[in-house]
């Protein structure tokens, strides 16, 4: 009997022993469960800045964890590596919350605030994350989660009461790139509006040459976003080739900043990244 998956919407509707999109979540004897709970690829202590976070505790640092999977599809995505393998292609270690919540208390002394889900996309992850998130609220720290944004209202509103800040992958602002990648707008958007209610938001842009560089369709995006709240930060950032776009081009440096002067009529604290 197939059992639906309630974190995205992609809603997989997996057999037993199956696995869904985002190669992270599996029916396991009729239930979903997360397959990469406490399954960790990347552990650092980083600055809050390269979450980015340029308006959330400026200049301290934040124990980060990362695992495996994602659930959208980005060809240009930078940490392909983790974010588009699967629990055999990883080499990760098992990790207890309780663990995690320890390490976190003791990086205190070297300016940690607490712990950041990163490096792919957390929320596939989510019954770790929560576990985890809970436990590090209650500990007295914070916590920061950096996501695309796909996720559905039910469990991000769970979710929500433990995340002190987040920082939140708007990708475009059309429906086309969208669909591309495996994802729509209007949820990541809905993401972005109910969060802005929760917590301290901020936004990224990786902008990439002839994708999703339109000046028309940042000027857009700004607009919106500052319909929300014009003090939300906006982070606009060069695209590298990576992954499938290996061949392609840099971003412009000067592409970058001329969005930002768009993005900044309508937002009061918009930077350029990469540059």
């Amino acid at each position: 009997m197939k059992e639906v998956c309630g974190i995205c919407p992609h809603h997989c509707a997996l057999e037993d022993g199956q696995t869904g999109f985002c190669r992270a979540r599996a029916n396991k004897n009729g239930r979903i469960v997360c397959i990469n709970y406490g399954r960790l690829t990347s552990v650092a202590l980083d600055p809050i800045e390269k979450k980015p976070f340029a308006r959330f505790m400026p200049g301290s640092k934040i124990l980060s964890i990362g695992s495996f999977g994602c659930n959208l599809r980005c060809r240009f995505c930078q940490n392909h590596s983790i974010s588009m393998a699967s629990c055999e292609e990883t080499e990760a270690m098992n990790v207890k919350p309780e663990t995690i919540l320890e390490k976190a208390a003791a990086l205190i002394p070297r300016g940690n605030i607490g712990l950041a889900f990163t490096y792919n996309e957390p929320l596939i992850g989510y019954e770790f994350v929560f576990d985890c998130a809970k436990l590090i609220s209650e500990g007295g720290m914070k916590n920061v989660l950096v996501t695309n944004g796909y996720v559905c209202e039910e469990p991000l509103s769970a979710l929500l009461p433990y995340i002190d800040a987040m920082s939140i992958d708007l990708k475009c602002f059309s429906n086309s790139f969208y669909k591309k990648v495996g994802g729509d707008l209007e949820t990541v958007m809905r993401t972005i509006a109910i969060c802005a209610e929760a917590c301290h938001v901020e936004v990224t842009t990786l902008v990439i040459p002839d994708e999703n560089d339109n000046p028309e369709e940042i000027r857009e995006l700004a607009k919106w976003l500052s319909s929300i709240n014009p003090n939300i930060p906006y982070h606009l950032s060069r695209f590298f080739p990576m992954h499938e776009y290996g061949d392609r081009k840099p971003t412009p440096v000067e592409t970058v900043y001329a969005l930002k002067e768009i993005a900044g009529e309508y937002l009061n604290h918009v930077f350029a990244g990469n540059c």
